[in-house]
């Protein structure tokens, strides 16, 4: 059984500002929670931090759109330079994935939201990206629409803020995790919390197909069967 089997059995619980543990990056959250149309955020960070993770959450919102570097960039492009109002809330994920054509359109995109900042078709614009403004790896003009307004950038989570995390995450799907498998896991596993939150729910649906509680032991063996089917 892989672990993308398992993972497929139930899904995750949806990204929402609620269930982000924010850590030392209150501040980033702050500002979202307060964003209004007009205002543009920047969140920068390394892999694992929740920049995907905050973006989707404001996404899902009504009439907000979200994208990312697999998305094509035309309909980025089309509502940069359409005569209909704009959805109320654009997230632009990991920019510094965009090809040129995708830069072009996110370039497009940050000249409409500053010329309808003051008026009625005003939109949030919310970008992200793995580094900061002035070192990103994308054309120079985009580069220093970056900074324009909010930037922040998110810090991994301490051991203790992960701790909360991976029980908000378990509580999600109705589970108590003991002390020692949090333990072992803050110890001994990635610091990444998309691969954390992957993991507590290919965990409950381990302990589901082989219809035994969550120990350290099913960990142990959870871990051990994904090695070997991804070596193989």
């Amino acid at each position: 059984m892989t672990e993308q089997l398992i993972l497929d059995i139930s899904p995750a619980p949806p990204a929402s500002l609620d269930n982000f543990v924010a850590g030392a990056n209150q501040a980033a959250l702050q500002a979202l929670r307060q964003c209004s149309p007009g205002r543009a955020v920047y969140l920068w960070g390394p892999p694992g931090a929740g920049r995907t993770h905050l973006l989707r959450a404001m996404a899902s919102r009504d009439d907000s759109r979200y994208f990312s570097a697999d998305t094509h960039f035309q309909p980025i492009f089309d509502i940069a330079t359409d005569d209909k109002a704009p959805p109320s809330l654009l997230a632009i994920d990991d920019i510094e994935r965009f090809d040129e054509h995708g830069q072009a359109a996110v370039f497009a995109l940050y000249n409409r939201w500053r010329e309808s900042a003051t008026r009625p078709d005003a939109f949030t614009l919310l970008v992200s990206g793995d580094r900061a403004p002035k070192t990103m790896s994308v054309r120079e003009d985009l580069r220093t629409r970056l900074g324009w307004d909010l930037v922040f950038r998110l810090e991994y989570l301490s051991d203790a803020h992960r701790a909360e995390a991976m029980q908000q995450r378990a509580a999600a799907r109705g589970l108590q995790l003991q002390a020692e498998v949090l333990s072992w896991i803050l110890t001994h596993y990635d610091r990444d919390m998309n691969r954390l939150s992957a993991l507590i729910d290919a965990l409950d649906n381990y302990s589901l197909v082989k219809k035994r509680p969550i120990t350290l032991p099913l960990l142990k063996e959870l871990l051990a069967n994904s090695q070997t089917q991804s070596s193989s």
